[in-house]
């Protein structure tokens, strides 16, 4: 079973407006939260705070990261796979510019899901629970 589940941390981050930050990867369709699979050893904040950077190019804030909960859904990009995702909502400093694989990032309304595809983790658990934040 565990062959074909991704573990991931992903970030709900949110600006002054209560809008939540997507991004989609080159090559891709779907709309996710920003995250990434863990290194070695590495604790879920540290390895969000690494992919934020190497994503993003923004920071995690000192002492922002808040656990909403883990969820388990299909995976958005790899078909037969299901992600195990620990959630956390994260405040970030510095300018948020789309980097490696990032291809596009979007702001958008929880309340008012534009027409865009989102991967399962984001439309089924995520966008719900900021709607509730």
């Amino acid at each position: 079973m565990s062959e074909r589940v991704i573990s991931v941390v992903a970030a709900l981050i949110r600006d002054d407006a209560g809008r939540v930050l997507l991004v989609r990867k080159r090559g891709t369709s779907a709309f996710m939260q920003p995250g990434g699979k863990r290194d070695a050893g590495e604790s879920d904040v540290a390895a969000l705070a690494r992919e934020l950077v190497e994503e993003l190019g923004c920071r995690v804030s000192e002492g922002s990261a808040q656990a909403l909960g883990i969820f388990n859904c299909a995976a958005a990009n790899e078909p037969g796979f299901q992600v195990n995702a620990a959630v956390y909502a994260v405040d970030v400093e510095g300018a948020i510019t789309p980097r490696t694989e990032i291809e596009q990032i979007v702001w958008v309304d929880p309340r008012a899901l534009p027409d865009l595809p989102l991967a399962p983790l984001t439309r089924d658990h995520v966008l719900p629970l900021a709607q509730t934040l």
